[in-house]
């Protein structure tokens, strides 16, 4: 049996991911392996980092008479156990895992009222505008407009409205 270490794709389109496998080299590409040993990510930002390999494992596999693809041999050759990469691969490693740490939330207050804390800043930087108090010439405007509307009160006076409803039914 020949078994071959190659690359397995994953990931979707325009966003490959590769895992390091080793499989039967009569078994299809994504089909079924022996055992993962590595991935290769071509969409971290750093170089170095986008592989990373279990360098044992690949050793062994390689001492049982495994034969890597070309690609995969490239990769074991920079990041496999006596890699020329190595170095730069942790100090890769180690800038992606600082860069992503995020800032902490204070753990304090429970998580509703931080919502809510947040919600009342917000109603309260909108309603900014104090009043403006109205002039002498609006305040004797609407007393005025009040006194007219007040003493009129019309009769109301039934119509009929039957027979116009009657005459809309039957056209």
């Amino acid at each position: 049996m020949a078994v071959r270490i190659r690359m397995k794709v994953f990931g979707r389109r325009h966003r490959p991911f590769f895992r390091v496998c080793v499989t039967d080299a009569r078994t299809p590409r994504d089909g079924r392996v022996l055992e993962e040993v590595g991935y290769y990510d071509p969409m971290v930002p750093e170089t170095d980092a986008r592989a990373i390999l279990k360098g044992e494992r690949i050793d062994y596999w390689l001492g049982v008479g495994a034969q890597p693809s070309d690609k995969v041999a490239v990769l074991i050759k920079k990041y496999g156990t006596n890699g020329t990469h190595l170095e730069a691969q942790k100090a890769a490693v180690e800038r992606l895992g600082t860069k992503r740490s995020r800032p902490t939330v204070p753990t304090d207050l429970p998580k509703m009222e931080k919502v809510v804390r947040k919600k009342k800043e917000a109603k309260r930087e909108e309603v900014v505008e104090e009043p403006v108090a109205p002039t002498p010439v609006e305040e004797v405007a609407t007393v005025e407009a009040e006194a007219v509307v007040a003493p009129v009160e019309a009769e109301v006076v039934p119509t009929e409205t039957a027979p116009v409803e009657a005459e809309q039914e039957t056209t």
